[in-house]
């Protein structure tokens, strides 16, 4: 047994112990029949900047399961990847070399994505390394390496020809900053100020007043729509109205859709406003008429407002609408509207021709797999629910980006049928390698698809990546599904949709059993912490620094699953620092009285307190388990904390010290009662404690117990398999306890030190105890000073 310091050195130690893991190979995967796979679908991060806190917070709380479930015997199959592709990565690119993708050759700016992502991932893995991940790293991935490419490429050719995925010109959700087409899930909702503009539609019958926020889509407008309700307005259906300033007819058609209540109760439909339009225009056959282009300009041919971008062109026609009497009213309003997630722009809604997967017709079977996942906790099942309910398109998945996974298509210069790749030959890049084959139609020319996958349709199969991964160690049939998904709950619509999607599609089951949803950390209320919004003072690198890794970690899992939490840095110092200074110094007075201790040793004589803090940690043990069981993190530490403030070190060792420290008075036999009670509930409570602070406890492990246990890392031992508790002994301990505390509250509150001699200690339990309770006489006696132990049971 080694000797301890003075004080602990959190860096320097863990340090060290990161490197005795690593050299160990503690944390390797490695297939072991013996044992149930315990898989994880972790959340690849997204290669977009800098790390915060809110992403320690949640990944961190995973990895906790991960190192619980390896000590509850688990093979855990723990792998880490990298989401390297796409937007967003791109947009770092762009920020941080002062440029615009489309201002260079595509091959030179997809080399600095991949730069620049590389530098970030390093940074990433080093990070978690200094967390304490206990993860294999050589079952990382990226989710634009070629083996997860080929993987992304077979899964949209497998559904393109079963007719799941498929190419259509139609109106699209389209960003224009990013210059590219985004799914639904892609939109938030964002409160802007914004006005309704009234203006006037003349007809023969007479006028229609019509509020609308985007005046400048006057030149599209295809239809006026009223309710059939509407009394107002009855005597226009079937009949034209004008539009104003550019003095065209369109139809007046009656329409439920059309609300009474909002603005004056007449819509104006213009392609595209938003998605009613598109429903309208669908509905009725009506024309399109172009207005918007992708980058956000008005199409030249637009008369007044031609090559304007939007927001100028929208000041034009105001400026017009009211020097020529056309606007009769402005009425400043906050007006709700979707943007694009990555960047916050207003989203628009243009025709091209895009890739999509049926999601639409698949409802009920999304609902079902939604209801035979396991939620954690369940309450979050209700988001996956209302949004698969609440769907309006299919899966837009073609992006007109260049950082990404190509399409593996060519399309006939001819016909323009599309033709996929082999299998056998992916991955492929069609803007680099030919197609070779000949069409239906007869023509051997063919035209490569220029745009790449949507991020989501790769980290979609995340499942499958983490299968292929698994396939190499030999484990393939029962692989799927998966154990647990852990992910933020803001990505259900996102993640946890498409990659239940995906999976139903390619193996008609569920991607994973559970799904353990986190919560976010906020700067303020309502104010999530993100690297767009800047709003983290100190980077996870500088507060690992600061605290080290096992304050952060203790931090991280003090709150209950999916719910949200306020980051303070000194609240999480002052909590993690005093418990991490408590187990240390406790376990240095614990280790100095285990130096004679023979863990094979059964001592002739177990006094009723040494049982009940034997029981006490089974206890602890079986509900930290079940809440653990139910990936409520921080309840099971809120247990395990208790167990080692206010049982063990509140009270036991307060009670059976002077029998561990004088065995002449006590007796020996009574000492080594006490030693084994000491031995077994600290080395229990290392155990429960290194889940969430594993490179003190493994270093308190080597130093005092690897020993003694022989297992060569405590990560490596397993929590004791409680079977079944005696109520009784729990029962009398709690007694004990409760006297106790009534001697201490009478010498506080007469201001007597703990330590002051007392005439009587007067114990107060039930008579069933009596045995127990004069057992325990010499202990309540050296605890309290007292000279005389009076017991009142009853």
């Amino acid at each position: 047994m080694e000797s301890f310091e003075k004080r602990y050195d959190g860096l320097a130690v863990e340090r060290e112990m990161q490197d005795f893991w690593r050299e160990e190979k503690i944390y390797k995967f490695s297939p072991d029949a013996s044992r149930q796979v315990y898989s994880i679908d972790t959340p690849p991060p997204t290669v977009n900047g800098k790390l915060h806190i809110g992403h320690i917070f949640s990944y961190t709380q995973a990895e906790m399961v991960a190192r619980y479930k390896r000590m509850q015997g688990f093979n855990v199959f723990y792998p880490f990847g990298f989401d390297d592709n796409g937007l967003p990565s791109e947009r770092l690119v762009e920020k941080e070399n002062d440029i615009k993708a489309k201002e260079l050759p595509r091959s030179e700016f997809c080399q600095k994505c991949v730069d620049t992502t590389q530098k970030y991932e390093a940074e990433f893995r080093e990070l978690w390394q200094s967390m304490g991940f206990s993860c294999d790293w050589e079952l990382q991935y990226s989710t634009v390496s070629r083996d997860v490419q080929a993987l992304s490429q077979k899964s949209f050719i497998e559904l393109a020809r079963a007719g799941r995925a498929y190419m259509k010109e139609s109106p699209v959700l389209w960003c224009t900053e990013c210059q590219t087409s985004i799914a639904q899930a892609e939109l938030e909702a964002k409160d802007v100020p914004s006005a309704f503009h009234y203006i006037p539609f003349t007809g023969e019958t007479g006028t229609i007043e019509i509020a609308t926020t985007r005046p400048e889509l006057l030149y599209g407008v295809v239809c006026v729509f009223v309710n059939p309700e509407d009394e107002r307005y009855k005597s226009f259906v079937g009949k034209d109205v004008r539009v104003p300033l550019y003095d065209f007819p369109v139809p007046v058609i009656a329409d439920e859709r059309a609300a009474i209540d909002k603005g004056t109760g007449a819509v104006m439909c213009a392609t595209y406003g938003d998605t009613t339009d598109v429903e309208w225009v669908e509905d009725y056959k009506l024309p399109y008429k172009k207005v918007m282009l992708p980058d956000g300009r008005i199409a030249e041919d637009v008369p007044f407002i031609g090559g304007l971008y939007h927001k100028k062109a929208r000041k034009e026609i105001v400026r017009l609408l009211e020097e020529k009497g056309l606007l009769l009213k402005l009425e400043p309003i906050t007006h709700t509207v979707s943007v694009h997630e990555r960047c916050g722009t207003s989203v628009e809604i243009i025709p091209s021709r895009q890739w999509y997967i049926d999601i639409l017709s698949m409802k009920d079977e999304l609902l079902a797999a939604g209801d035979k996942v396991n939620w954690y906790p369940a309450f979050m099942k209700n988001r996956y629910t209302t949004w698969v309910e609440n769907l309006k398109w299919d899966w837009c998945i073609s992006r007109q980006r260049y950082f990404g996974v190509p399409f593996p298509v060519w399309y006939c210069a001819k016909c323009g049928k599309p033709h996929y790749a082999n299998m056998e030959d992916l991955p492929v890049n069609p803007l680099e390698q030919e197609y070779h084959g000949v069409c239906d139609c007869g023509c051997s020319e063919f035209i490569p698809e220029q745009a790449v996958l949507d991020t989501w349709a790769t980290s979609s199969i995340t499942p499958q990546i983490n299968r292929h991964t698994a396939e190499k160690y030999g484990i393939d049939g029962d692989f799927l599904p998966m154990s647990m998904r852990t992910q933020a709950h803001e990505i259900i619509r996102t993640w946890a949709f498409y990659t239940i999607a995906k999976s139903l599609y390619h193996t008609g089951d569920i991607p994973w059993k559970d799904v353990m949803v986190c919560g976010f950390v906020l700067a303020k209320p309502g104010e999530k912490i993100s690297k767009s919004k800047g709003n983290a003072k100190l980077t996870p690198q500088a507060l690992v620094e600061a605290y080290s890794a096992d304050v952060i970690r203790y931090w991280a899992a003090g709150a209950r699953l999916g719910t949200d939490t306020f980051f303070d840095q000194q609240e999480m110092q002052d909590a993690s620092r005093r418990t991490i200074t408590k187990l240390w110094n406790s376990s240095k007075f614990v280790l100095s009285h285990l130096q004679d201790f023979d863990p094979n040793y059964i001592p002739a004589l177990s006094l009723p307190i040494d049982r009940w803090l034997i029981e006490r940690t089974n206890q602890t043990v079986q509900e930290a388990a079940k809440q653990l069981d139910q990936y409520e993190i921080g309840l099971a530490r809120k247990l395990i904390d208790d167990l080692f403030w206010k049982d063990l070190c509140d009270n036991y060792i307060e009670i059976a010290k002077e029998r561990l420290y004088q065995p002449d008075i006590h007796g020996e036999e009574e000492r080594k009662s006490a030693q084994a009670a000491i031995y077994y509930c600290l080395l229990t409570i290392l155990k429960m404690y290194a889940i969430y602070v594993p490179h003190l406890t493994e270093y308190i492990y080597q130093k005092g117990f690897r020993e003694l246990v022989g297992e060569k890392s405590i990560h490596l031992t397993t929590w004791p398999k409680v079977q079944k508790l005696n109520p009784e002994i729990l029962e009398f301990g709690e007694q004990v306890k409760e006297a106790v505390s009534l001697m201490r509250k009478y010498k506080s509150e007469n201001d007597l030190s703990m330590r002051a001699e007392i005439d009587k200690f007067v114990v107060a339990g039930s008579k069933k105890y009596d045995e127990w309770f004069r057992a325990s006489t010499k202990d309540l006696t050296a605890c309290s000073h007292a000279d005389e132990i009076v017991f009142e049971l009853k």
